[in-house]
């Protein structure tokens, strides 16, 4: 998933070193992170009684950009030599646009300028984390649930192989639109299973009366992600998984953006939803799909799967989902 990310990103297919080096910097920044909160409170006070820490979050800032901003920057050198060739059409089949692409073209109007370097590496950052810890542990549930359950698993092979024929290895993008039991299954891991307990934490701009009580104007609102999708006044069950809650016979799609009915928001919702929940629906669905087709799943003999949680950057599987594979027979 972060080979993929980093690709996204970067335009270009690294090699394994590079790749191993980003996510090192990734990772030591994230697992980390927890530890800086209080750099926050009072900073002028901090620098000094904490000066240490300081050294240390100001260090682990100046490795990330000493991985990244190298990428960045023949990022943009290619850039500027695609633009000086007059014929165009020669690299149009090799040339990916990436997020840095659209990044050096942005402008900021208020401020009549493009991003900086340092601004674009913060950036690849958000996006790098952003799109790789909240999908692996969402993919990691789904898929301990299909061990768990052999019928859902089953049950969504049938479909993924009337939608691609058989014989077929892989699921193509534009298969998965035919597979309403695929998307009923990642929305159904999501629901029961989300990354993240609770969202950003959100602020009100005036005094609001909400469900008979008073949020303050600035006063910071947490939605609790989880318990929403819990609630058994909205769900029968709550706590079972059970992927049929999503299909009903009008064939209506669940708005997961929240537009119309709020039932679950693992995304958030509305103006301030999750910009990448397209692309995580996306990543979920391929993977699941891919994995189903080629691979049966099942649980490892004597061992039960084991859905208890711990808390990391993502509520995460305390013990790591261990399964036996066997390729299926192609026939």
């Amino acid at each position: 998933m972060f080979c993929l990310l980093v690709f996204m990103c970067f335009g270009d297919k690294l090699e394994e070193k590079q790749i191993q080096k980003v996510e090192q910097v990734q990772r030591r920044m994230l697992v980390n992170i927890s530890r800086f909160n209080i750099l926050n409170f009072w900073p002028s006070l901090s620098k000094i009684v904490l000066r240490k820490r300081w050294a240390e979050f100001l260090q682990l800032h100046k490795d990330r950009e000493d991985v990244i901003l190298p990428l960045i920057r023949e990022r943009k050198k290619l850039k500027e030599q695609r633009l000086r060739k007059l014929n165009m059409d020669e690299n149009k089949d090799e040339y990916v646009l990436s997020c840095v692409d659209t990044l050096l073209d942005l402008q900021l109007p208020d401020e009549k300028r493009k991003l900086n370097d340092l601004e674009i590496v913060s950036l690849c950052n958000e996006f790098l984390n952003g799109g790789t810890d909240t999908t692996t542990t969402a993919l990691q549930w789904i898929m301990a649930n299909l061990v768990k359950y052999p019928q859902i698993q089953e049950k969504l092979l049938l479909e993924i192989k009337e939608i691609v024929g058989e014989g077929e290895e892989v699921v193509k993008e534009d298969d998965l639109q035919k597979m309403p039991y695929l998307k009923a299954i990642i929305l159904e891991g999501l629901r029961r299973h989300p990354p993240a307990r609770m969202v950003l934490p959100h602020a009100v701009t005036e005094d609001t009366m909400l469900g008979g009580f008073l949020v303050p104007k600035n006063g910071t609102v947490n939605f609790m992600v989880a318990d929403i999708g819990w609630d058994s006044k909205a769900w029968e069950d709550p706590m079972a998984f059970k992927p049929e809650r999503f299909l009903n016979s009008e064939r209506e799609a669940f708005d997961i953006t929240g537009s119309r009915e709020i039932k679950m928001m693992p995304f958030g919702a509305g103006r301030r939803i999750c910009p990448g929940y397209g692309l995580a629906m996306l990543h979920l669905e391929y993977f699941v799909a891919n994995l189903i087709l080629n691979f049966e799943w099942k649980a490892v003999d004597g061992d039960d799967i084991d859905f208890s949680e711990k808390q990391e950057l993502t509520i995460v599987m305390k013990n790591p989902l261990r399964a036996h594979l066997s390729r299926r027979v192609a026939s």
